[in-house]
């Protein structure tokens, strides 16, 4: 299994908020909650603190929407 560490994890962080947030914008019918769910608590983990969470989340809101907020 690979490991990511410094700056080779941002990327990592980066996709995975991203892939929350388009899985919350798909029909409830076709949002894969296990996958989500998962994924959150992986983020969380990889995260230090609720600021950088918070950072991640906003970049990724504006990666999927377009809007800063």
């Amino acid at each position: 299994m690979a490991e990511f560490r410094g700056r080779d994890l941002r990327p990592v962080k980066e996709a995975l908020a991203i892939a929350v947030l388009a899985i919350e914008r798909q029909p409830r019918d076709f949002q894969p909650f296990s996958d989500q769910t998962d994924m959150k608590a992986l983020l969380e983990v990889l995260t230090q603190n609720d600021v950088e969470l918070e950072h991640y989340a906003r970049s990724a809101r504006m990666a999927v929407t377009g809007e800063p907020y």
